[in-house]
């Protein structure tokens, strides 16, 4: 049964998504209308690829969390469905937070959440409490079921925070349902817990998969947890986190943590901790199996210390990130755009051994929806160059800079000029390898963003930019002699 407020949602949808769709990204998720952020859901069903998102259809701006809805089988050309869940029931009158998805054994979608309720004490206070709960539904419409909620605070460890208790991801194997939630332990820092069910409604404790010791950031959301390449992986979303060399930056940031699980203890021993993406703009991962066995991933394209800041013209706001691939390669984490996107490529125009000592630009090498990789070697075998510099995005007013310095082996990227009204932090910088002196950069470009994938995907980083589309010349620059080969395609997507 459609609740009035999820009916609501849905009639605001019919009547004002028409009239948005000539300023969306042509392949990267939006809401359509109104504010996303995290992606939820993100899982097959029924031979096709959902995703869900935290939404608010009503304005721009954060407002009571709703779950958005589209569907895919490339990654690429996506259907947008009418709004999933709202806040209708006393258990998430606040807030459906974010979750997971699986496919029953009878064929029907399940829907794990966090719900929210929110009290106020005595003194004035606001308390936040935060269970998590079902719906299940077509692949259309959910129904909440009555036992909601069904992992409440009786089911925590000791320790554990009510109010810091979010973000389940859940998955299937064999007989048992699993999934890892995102709390809050005694020391005031992250912890992820994992919790098992035979039949997904009553659930139990099973361990502490990951905890954070106030190392990297404090509260840990969104996480989730799978096997790759012979190892097992942990994604969280670190909140109130502090800088860490160039690896990690402060605020919302992003962890994959790398190693194996014990399967007595179900606690992850590590072999590595790294960032997911090195960018601005990168929050709350979700992953799932494709039926040819990749695992891909979304995220939002978004920064919480950012995201006040956008054209006010914009009747969108936020995006998710193109669908990426992951592998595990010499013990860290790999990611490149799904494979499907080369077959939206147009025409190829590349040129080779191309030689920039200042600044130039190449016939043909423009726009705002490319796929476009430049390879960048020594020009000069006796003299290393001190910087190239790659603008994209660019007219006589605007550009976003992306600048490789040999010396420290540092990418930086600076998008002051990318067209947003006020002061906001515009420049992340990250090292990255430099192998017998080549780097490559492969650039997706959709209209409002930027990811860029270096050396075959060591390296991910993510930016929003705002520039008007019109924007579209792209150029080279270098202190010192610069060899590059350029491959370039214009990106031509129908809407599925």
């Amino acid at each position: 049964m459609i609740s009035k407020m999820l009916q609501k949602a849905r009639d605001f949808e019919k009547q004002y998504l028409p009239y948005t769709q000539p300023d969306q990204p042509r392949f990267h998720v939006t809401g359509g209308i109104g504010w996303i952020n995290d992606p939820n859901g993100f899982a097959p069903y029924k031979g096709e690829y959902h995703l869900f998102f935290q939404y608010h259809p009503y304005d721009t701006k954060w407002g009571p969390m709703h779950w958005g809805h589209v569907k895919t089988r490339d990654f690429i050309h996506w259907e947008r469905l009418p709004a999933a869940l709202a806040p209708d029931s006393e258990y998430d009158r606040n807030g459906c937070f974010s979750g997971g998805a699986v496919e029953l054994p009878d064929g029907r979608h399940l829907l794990m959440y966090t719900g929210v309720r929110c009290a106020r004490r005595r003194n004035g206070k606001i308390d936040e409490y935060q269970t998590q709960c079902l719906a299940i539904g077509d692949g259309v419409d959910y129904e909440k079921l009555p036992c909601n909620p069904v992992i409440d605070a009786s089911q925590l460890p000791e320790g554990g925070s009510v109010h810091d208790f979010r973000d389940p991801k859940i998955w299937r194997d064999g007989d048992s349902f699993y999934a890892v939630i995102g709390n809050r332990c005694a020391d005031g820092s992250g912890t992820i817990l994992l919790y098992r069910s035979e039949d997904a409604q009553h659930w139990e404790f099973v361990s502490v998969v990951a905890a954070c010791h106030n190392q990297y950031g404090r509260m840990w959301e969104c996480p989730d947890l799978f096997p790759l390449d012979g190892k097992d992986v942990l994604f969280v979303s670190p909140q109130e986190m502090t800088a860490i060399g160039l690896e990690f930056h402060p605020g919302n940031a992003n962890v994959c943590l790398i190693g194996q699980l014990d399967r007595k203890t179900h606690h992850l021993i590590r072999d590595r901790v790294q960032a997911i993406d090195y960018g601005l703009d990168f929050y709350a991962p979700q992953t799932l199996l494709t039926e040819d066995g990749r695992r891909v991933m979304i995220a939002w394209m978004q920064n919480w210390e950012t995201s006040s800041c956008k054209p006010q013209e914009m009747p969108f706001f936020g995006q998710m990130t193109l669908p990426r691939e992951l592998s595990i390669r010499n013990g860290r984490l790999y990611q490149n755009p799904v494979r499907e996107l080369e077959a939206c490529r147009g025409v190829k125009i590349d040129y080779h051994n191309v030689l920039i000592n200042g600044e130039t630009s190449l016939r043909g090498i423009n726009g705002r929806c490319l796929d476009m990789t430049v390879t960048v070697r020594p020009g000069n075998e006796s003299s290393m160059y001190k910087w190239f510099r790659l603008y994209v995005a660019r007219d006589g007013e605007h550009f976003t800079m992306i600048r490789f310095k040999p010396e420290t082996s540092t990418i930086k990227v600076d998008r002051t000029h990318s067209g947003f009204p006020h002061d906001i932090v515009n420049v992340r910088e990250f090292p990255v390898s430099f192998n017998g002196g080549v780097l490559k950069l492969r650039v997706v470009m959709d209209r409002y963003s930027l990811e860029l994938f270096v050396n075959d995907g060591e390296q991910a980083a993510s930016f929003v930019l705002y520039t008007p589309a019109e924007a579209a010349a792209v150029s080279f620059s270098s202190d010192g002699s610069v060899l590059v080969d350029v491959e370039k395609y214009d990106l031509e997507i129908e809407k599925a």
